[in-house]
């Protein structure tokens, strides 16, 4: 069994969600993955990943991240389409040539801004990214603005070319790789900020480039795909994190269901809740931003 472990900031929702992101990936990637967050000791909290064969399961994940393509998905006959922004769109019929029978995930959206995110390497393997498409079944997470405007796909495909060739020798602390980044999915608050709140607002700067973490942004918003946050109302959510004690790791299911949980899933479960706070970096009802993070409760 291939294992791996990651330093993470439990108060940093975007890495709570990267680190289910590691297990999706993994799962696709290499099969019966699994995890769990380990803050017994002194050192920082790690998550740690385990999955089948004999390579480091973080590595691999992060190899796939370094080869990827970007295309969007479209169900067949949609006008949706992400070609004036350098993405190709593909008919979701023709995932895997033809023969994997995957049904589009929602309802044709209104704009190409929500159609998914396709991540292919060049051996076949395809990870989807559709989360923010998903309102009418439950909250989509949907952070950043872009109904109408800049499509997921494209930030997705611009986070993955600011890291290209950088990510195979990243293993031991992926959460720290940055990048200027004028984008993102807003889940890694160390790049966002509310003009109000800083004094000034680098967008009105034309030589000021943020710096953000491109691969916390893309492995947080796989992570979304199966689990979501606990949302209060739009400013405000909670999430929850499954520790583990001694070599017992969880199934994703189990990683998922603690995502969005009031109390442990499981009788026993070592559990920790956060509540994080958000606001409106610009005009109210567009992009929202993360403000703050408290630890709930502690459970040990």
């Amino acid at each position: 069994m291939g294992v791996g472990a990651v330093p993470v900031d439990v108060t940093n929702p975007g890495q709570v969600f990267a680190c289910l992101g590691f297990v999706e990936a993994a799962d696709i990637l290499i099969g019966h993955a699994a995890g769990g967050f380990d803050w017994a000791g002194p050192e920082p909290v790690r998550f740690r990943l385990a999955s089948a064969g004999e390579e480091d399961p973080v590595a691999r994940v992060l190899r796939f991240l370094d080869e990827a393509t970007v295309t969007s998905l479209a169900p067949p006959g949609s006008k949706n389409d992400t070609g004036k922004w350098d993405v190709d769109t593909i008919d979701v019929d023709t995932i895997d040539g033809g023969s994997s029978s995957r049904a589009f995930p929602f309802p044709d959206p209104e704009s190409p801004a929500k159609l998914p995110a396709c991540l292919q390497d060049s051996d076949g393997h395809v990870i989807v990214i559709d989360h923010w498409g998903d309102a009418t079944r439950r909250d989509n997470v949907k952070f950043w603005a872009g109904a109408g405007g800049y499509p997921g796909a494209a930030l997705a495909r611009d986070a993955l070319e600011l890291v290209r060739g950088r990510l195979v020798d990243e293993a031991g602390d992926p959460f720290a790789v940055d990048a200027l980044q004028s984008g993102s999915f807003r889940f890694d608050w160390r790049r966002d900020y509310v003009p109000l709140d800083a004094g000034f607002s680098p967008n009105v700067h034309g030589n000021v480039v943020m710096r953000g973490y491109p691969v916390v942004e893309l492995l947080a918003a796989i992570g979304l795909t199966h689990a979501r946050p606990v949302r209060h109302n739009k400013l405000s959510y909670s999430y929850g994190v499954a520790g583990v004690a001694g070599t017992d790791l969880y199934d994703p299911i189990f990683l998922r269901a603690a995502l969005g949980a009031r109390q442990p899933p499981l009788p026993g479960m070592l559990f920790r809740r956060f509540r994080m706070q958000l606001d409106w970096p610009g005009q109210e009802n567009q992009a929202r931003c993360i403000t703050s993070v408290i630890e709930e409760r502690s459970q040990t």
